[in-house]
């Protein structure tokens, strides 16, 4: 696969690579670098993994535009990716629009986006194959995916359903051009009306199945409007300005009001308020994007509301029918 470099197999499905720049690859930049050492890997991919934090120079995480020096060591790991053999499903999906390029679709909460191990059927993929023949048919990368959810995030995603689409909507991302906002539910009262969290993410140093506030990781920002204030809860509009992974997640932990139903970034407090009101995953939903479309360029909005599961929740707090115990 590579030459002159170490890799392994994980047992999860995954491959790592340790890599020695060469005299020859001085100030490569480093997603030119490990798209030129490792033959499996296009520049695109190795920029995801890096945006992702699965690539570290001498053990902290760099940007694409960070330039390689011979002695250096480079980590990477690769996930499991969902190759040709996934099978279609016929799964529901709920369309919000659709046209020549491009599929915009309500994600439900609890659906997986790619599969992986433990998640090989039952998949937006999966779905996606079925209902969207012409996805594949068309050549289309990673069947379309352009952005991602979280599994128990719900709301608006859009999908390529070629390359050519997939390329436009890949340039608006990395140029900061699409308006994402989500509605979220968090543990605690939030005092401000309004708040900029500006702190950087990173792939979390010792889980490295989590993500955590790092001053050496990639620039995040995230604004936060409260919509609604209730007895131990608030609902926030959610502003999200980069798109770094588990993003909303990590900043609304931080600033002490984690999402209510998120077992891996709350507290025991917003866990035991998240049992009180009957939460069963975490409270985040894509609540609107906004981009220009591959056909005309003209930019527009798609919108969902909210699952039933969350509607129930924020009218049981706003009629004060929830019983706190």
């Amino acid at each position: 696969m590579i030459d002159q470099h170490d890799s392994r197999a994980d047992l999860d499905g995954s491959e790592s690579f340790e890599l020695h720049p060469e005299p020859q690859h001085r100030n490569l930049r480093l997603d030119r670098y490990i798209a030129e050492v490792v033959s499996d890997l296009s520049r695109s991919q190795a920029q995801s993994l890096i945006d992702d934090g699965l690539v570290m120079v001498d053990g902290v995480h760099r940007k694409a535009s960070f330039k390689v020096t011979p002695g250096e060591q480079v980590s990477v790991e690769v996930p499991p990716v969902a190759g040709e053999l996934v099978e279609p499903e016929d799964l529901p999906i709920e369309v919000i629009h659709e046209d020549d390029d491009v599929i915009v679709i309500n994600k439900a909460a609890g659906m997986v986006v790619h599969p992986a191990p433990g998640h090989t059927s039952g998949t937006l993929v999966n779905a996606l194959r079925f209902h969207f023949q012409e996805i594949d048919a068309r050549g289309t990368e990673r069947t379309g995916i352009v952005h991602r959810l979280d599994k128990d995030t719900s709301g608006v995603m859009i999908v390529a359903k070629h390359n050519a689409a997939m390329r436009t909507l890949q340039e608006q991302w990395m140029q900061g051009a699409v308006e994402k906002r989500y509605l979220a539910l968090v543990g605690g009262v939030v005092q401000e009306d309004e708040a900029v969290i500006d702190v950087p993410v990173a792939r979390h140093r010792l889980d490295r199945k989590k993500m955590g506030v790092d001053r050496d990781g990639r620039s995040a920002l995230t604004i936060i409007d409260v919509r609604d204030r209730f007895k131990n809860a608030t609902l926030l509009d959610v502003d999200l300005r980069t798109g770094r992974t588990h993003q909303i997640r990590v900043h609304l932990a931080y600033i002490k009001h984690p999402i209510l139903g998120d077992t891996v970034y709350g507290t025991s407090g917003s866990r035991e308020e998240s049992a009180r009101l009957g939460i069963r995953r975490q409270m985040l939903h894509a609540a609107a994007l906004q981009l220009a479309l591959p056909s005309d360029g003209v930019p527009r909005t798609f919108e969902a509301s909210p699952p039933a599961d969350m509607h129930e929740v924020v009218t049981a707090l706003r009629d004060g029918q929830v019983d706190h115990g």
